[in-house]
């Protein structure tokens, strides 16, 4: 790990977002009962005082935000990318501003289905949506660095997609669904992006939840289903389980071995949710009437 590694300026726009491991990392929120994606220092209350930045996209399409990363771009610098189960994906523009809302966005879209990812694939400037519905939804452009040109160009079935993510060392997207990982080569640019499956696919016991890289090991993913959390090699297939704690919504492994998540609480409206971010050598975090879907650690990295 780079102790101390400095911050990656994104672009022109002068946001700090973590380009490797530190002691003292930031975390970003789906948080669904707001239904605003927010970032705090790691080693500090999830409170409103100590915010480092949020979105807020409205209701409506954008309800139950269900996932959020950040991707660095040559135009824009550094953006967001969301997925809502009201039914939303697309991206925002994260600039210096502290608290960005629905005027921040540079493109949306309607995959149906109930939105669960949405995942960039870097150079070609597509997009890949994955609703639980069983299906992956691809978005070309016909310029890589205008988002507004992008349009649908393939439906992929994939039963229970849930998580969706792009392998920059291997050239594959990896998406996870009910009782599989599979992979997908990509062919063509802009408005001729295709996927299409590979022979690279590892069983799983149950539904797909969260699928990430593990910045530990970059030649490992890591994904969560109803059962546990599993290691898988992306070169030899091989899945060790990591954790038989059920109901794992969102697992983040950092450089140093700590890992943090989300569990699904079974309680309230929203039982899917919790209002606490569990960290394994740091103090958990808990947000008073939050529900919290997704975590990530805020960084445009791939792994």
């Amino acid at each position: 790990m780079a102790i101390g590694a400095p911050l990656a300026v994104a672009g022109a726009v002068g946001v700090g977002v973590a380009a490797a491991d530190t002691a003292n990392f930031k975390v970003m929120v789906t948080e669904q009962v707001q239904n605003k994606v927010m970032v705090f220092d790691k080693n500090a209350a999830f409170s409103d005082a100590n915010r480092y930045k949020s979105w807020s996209p409205g209701t409506g399409g954008w309800s139950n935000l269900s996932d959020c990363r950040i991707r660095d771009t040559a135009q824009f610098g550094a953006i967001g990318l969301a997925a809502a189960s009201g039914g939303k994906v697309g991206i925002w523009n994260i600039t210096d501003e502290k608290d960005q809302e629905l005027n921040d966005v540079l493109w949306s879209a309607t995959p149906g289905g109930n939105p669960h990812a949405l995942e960039r694939i870097p150079n070609v400037g597509a997009f890949v949506a994955a609703s639980s519905d069983g299906f992956l939804t691809v978005y070309g452009p016909t310029a890589v660095s205008d988002p507004s040109t992008l349009a649908k160009v393939q439906t992929v079935s994939l039963a229970g997609a849930h998580g969706v993510v792009w392998d920059p060392d291997n050239s594959l997207l990896w998406a996870c669904g009910n009782k599989v990982v599979q992979a997908y080569t990509v062919s063509g640019t802009y408005r001729n992006v295709r996927l299409n499956a590979s022979s690279k696919k590892v069983a799983l016991s149950g539904l797909g939840h969260d699928l990430q890289p593990d910045f530990s090991n970059k030649a490992k993913l890591l994904v969560s289903d109803s059962y546990g959390v599993y290691s898988i090699d992306k070169g030899t297939l091989a899945k060790t389980t990591l954790h038989t704690t059920t109901r794992i919504k969102a697992y983040v492994k950092m450089s140093t071995g700590e890992h943090f998540y989300v569990r699904g609480d079974n309680a309230g409206s929203r039982d899917w949710g919790s209002p606490t971010v569990v960290f394994s050598q740091s103090a958990d975090r808990t947000r008073s009437g939050a529900e919290f879907y997704k975590a990530r650690y805020y960084t445009t990295a791939y792994n």
